[in-house]
């Protein structure tokens, strides 16, 4: 391990920890990370992890600092504490899903600090998460980039440079907008072949071994709507709601219409209306099913 390279890792959640886990036990560089609850620092602390006693801790002396935060409003918050504790030469990498204006008017801002600024939100699941194969999407300068490719590499299997700060957010929305769509017309296709005489096991056995076959059909469907296990400490409806948002705010600034993007949308809500805010996202699926009795 490097005694001359800090990592900082700011947020520790559901993401945050398995991906700080990989850059301890990868990266060969001592690596200090906050969160503001105790346990998962002190799980990461017997691998290794130097705890903090603040954000600002855990970033000061840091050659690279991750953030994974629950969204705008954290990163907002956070970056502002940031500004003045991070030194000049030093990269910024937020991990977090956020509005693309947001990403850029936080950049500019380090910019004129000295601090590089990449957005770098990751896609697939926890358990991806903690066997480093996660997928992230990163907008970052190509001199950022190279910088920070290689701790990427401790938690992704593919790293992917989408162009300058913010486009990494653009791919990540239109990735979400995309999955959650298709998470909704798989929703729908179970609930009209169930009431139409048609097993959900066998429907999905179908879609898959044909052309609607998709990540979504074999991860989402099978793991969550099939077994209708929709669990907490997953990626809950209020945060792909607040994602949602973030990829509509994103098509109105485009001057695009996005139908099915409000459509899902109005399922969140009625989820979390339901008392589903927590819960894994395609719980959806059972509010579908039961629109027909509503």
């Amino acid at each position: 391990m490097s005694n001359d390279i800090v990592i900082g890792c700011i947020g520790l959640g559901v993401m945050g920890e398995p991906i700080c886990a990989n850059l301890v036990r990868k990266s060969g560089c001592r690596v200090r990370g906050f969160d503001l609850r105790e346990e998962p620092l002190a799980r990461l602390a017997e691998q290794g992890l130097e705890a903090a006693r603040s954000a600002e801790d855990a970033a000061r002396g840091a050659a690279v600092v991750f953030l994974s935060l629950p969204g705008g409003p954290e990163l907002a918050a956070v970056g502002e504490r940031l500004l003045g504790a991070m030194g000049q030469g030093t990269v910024l990498v937020d991990l977090t899903t956020a509005p693309v204006d947001l990403t850029r008017d936080l950049a500019a801002r380090f910019a004129t600090n000295g601090i590089a600024y990449a957005d770098a939100p990751v896609a697939r699941t926890r358990l991806a998460a903690e066997r480093g194969e996660l997928c992230v999407m990163v907008g970052a300068d190509a001199t950022t980039f190279a910088r920070i490719e290689r701790y990427l590499r401790c938690f992704a299997s593919d790293v992917l440079h989408c162009g300058e700060v913010g486009c990494g957010q653009v791919v990540k929305l239109m990735n979400n907008m995309v999955l959650f769509e298709i998470g909704g017309a798989i929703a729908e296709a179970l609930a009209i072949g169930r009431q139409s005489g048609v097993a959900p096991e066998v429907l999905l056995d179908a879609l898959t071994q044909g052309s609607a076959d998709s990540f979504a059909l074999r991860n989402h469907a099978r793991n969550a709507m099939l077994p209708r296990s929709y669990p907490e400490r997953a990626f809950s409806t209020r945060y792909a709601l607040k994602d949602l948002e973030y990829a509509l705010a994103l098509a109105e600034q485009a001057g695009v219409d996005a139908p099915g993007a409000r459509l899902v949308r109005e399922r969140f809500r009625r989820a979390i209306e339901a008392g589903d805010r927590d819960r894994y996202w395609p719980v959806i699926a059972e509010h579908i099913a039961r629109e027909r009795d509503s």
